[in-house]
């Protein structure tokens, strides 16, 4: 099955004028999907895979123009083993199908996380796409993978230390700027709306810095049965918020 379908005319729906420049997903509850079912928990991540494709599909139709999904935490290696070596077949296989979709598609795909964890293939695909992809001019898809927001805040402090060190950044520049500019988002407008499917209430280490003023919807519905009309009430919800940034 193709990562993404061949690019197409997008539908004509009833959508808010004012939508977010970027959309944060947490997709989660691939496991209880299947648990209900009574079926493997690799079967609930091949469920949850298609509505990756099919949500990523709608949200470049409608004009979004950056999306991050949370595909596999810092926290994810303490699953089991047969889990993870399931996830990193699923992964290898969508990585492989996107060479070939996305060569006529405008999706930007880029890997935020850190990619040293993963295989030889695996890293050597995530750079493929990366670089196959760079020179597109429609969204950016931000795929987090071995992604730990605490990770990444470390991660640029320790660039920060390191450039004060060599002279090439003074203590005085130091800003919420510059640690913006040292993270896997940079050069990206933050979140302004996190969309958690599964009906949890945590954040889960997924973009912490970013989401300082970011819309939070939480949906009652595991993620292999979110479709384009619960993106849609996430967005009518989130066309309603009154956004103050601290102000009145």
């Amino acid at each position: 099955m193709a990562l993404f379908n061949k690019k197409k005319e997008p539908e004509t729906r009833n959508l808010p004028e004012n939508l977010p420049k970027h959309i944060g997903i947490i997709m989660d509850g691939n496991g209880r999907w299947a648990k209900k079912r009574g079926l493997p928990r690799k079967a609930g991540h091949s469920e949850g895979g298609k509505t990756f494709r099919k949500i990523t599909r709608y949200c470049s139709d409608i004009g979004i123009k950056y999306l991050t999904v949370y595909a596999f935490s810092t926290e994810n290696w303490k699953r089991p083993d047969d889990e993870i070596n399931s996830l990193m077949k699923l992964f290898r296989s969508y990585l492989e199908e996107a060479l070939s979709d996305f060569k006529d598609d405008d999706i930007v795909v880029r890997f935020i996380g850190d990619k040293s964890h993963f295989n030889d293939e695996l890293r050597a695909l995530m750079i493929e796409n990366e670089e196959g992809s760079k020179d597109r001019p429609g969204m950016v898809l931000n795929i987090a993978m071995n992604y730990g927001s605490r990770d990444e805040i470390v991660r640029a402090v320790k660039q920060i230390v390191h450039e004060v060190e060599d002279g090439s950044v003074s203590e005085d520049e130091i800003s919420e700027q510059l640690i913006s500019d040292r993270l896997y988002t940079a050069g990206q407008p933050d979140p302004d709306l996190i969309i958690r499917p599964s009906g949890e209430y945590r954040i889960s280490n997924f973009l912490l810095w970013q989401c300082a003023y970011s819309e939070f919807v939480i949906m009652n519905k595991l993620w292999p049965d979110f479709d384009k009309e619960d993106l849609d009430e996430a967005l009518r919800i989130y066309a309603q918020r009154n956004r103050r940034y601290g102000g009145v």
